[in-house]
C-alpha cells in the first residue's frame, strides 16, 4: 500500500469517528504519533564528473531519514528524466537533523541503460511515485 493509499484510509477512519486521528495526515493522535506535515525546502544539484550527480536537499517536518531519502531519490529521478537519461544507481545518502531541520547529501549515477548495481531506480517510475505521494522533484 503506498502512503499515498494508507493516508487515505486512516482519514476515512477519521473522519467516520473510529479513531482520533489529525484527518490531513491520517495520524492515530490518541496513540501520541505526530502528524506528518512535510514542507520541503528545495534541492540543491550538482554535477560532480561525468554521469555522478550531488543531491543536496533540505526539508522540516520529517519522520526521520528515510523521508529525507525518498526526497533526494524523488530529486534524483527528475534530474535523470531530465538530462534524457532513464536510469539512475544510488551511491550514499548522508542525512542530519539540527533542530527540526534535516539536511540530506546523496550521490547517484545516471544512465541511459539499467546500470550494475543493487540500488537502481527506474526514473520514470520514482517520478510517478514521487507525483502520487506528494514529494516533489527537481
Amino acid at each position: 500500500m503506498t502512503r499515498l493509499s494508507l493516508h487515505i484510509t486512516l482519514a476515512a477512519a477519521c473522519v467516520t469517528g473510529l479513531a482520533a486521528c489529525d484527518p490531513q495526515s491520517g495520524t492515530d493522535v490518541s496513540r501520541g504519533e505526530t502528524a506528518f506535515v512535510p514542507d520541503y525546502q528545495g534541492v540543491d544539484t550538482r554535477l560532480l564528473e561525468g554521469d555522478l550527480v550531488n543531491f543536496h536537499v533540505a526539508m522540516t517536518g520529517a519522520r526521520d531519514a528515510d523521508d529525507v531519502h525518498d526526497y533526494a531519490e524523488c530529486a534524483a529521478a527528475q534530474y535523470t528524466l531530465i538530462r534524457g537519461f532513464g536510469f539512475a544507481r544510488h551511491v550514499r545518502t548522508t542525512t542530519d537533523n539540527q533542530g527540526g531541520l534535516w539536511k540530506g547529501d546523496a550521490v547517484y549515477t545516471i544512465s541511459p541503460a539499467l546500470p550494475r548495481g543493487l540500488k537502481t531506480i527506474d526514473a520514470e517510475v520514482i517520478v510517478a511515485n514521487c507525483e502520487e505521494n506528494g514529494i516533489p522533484t527537481v
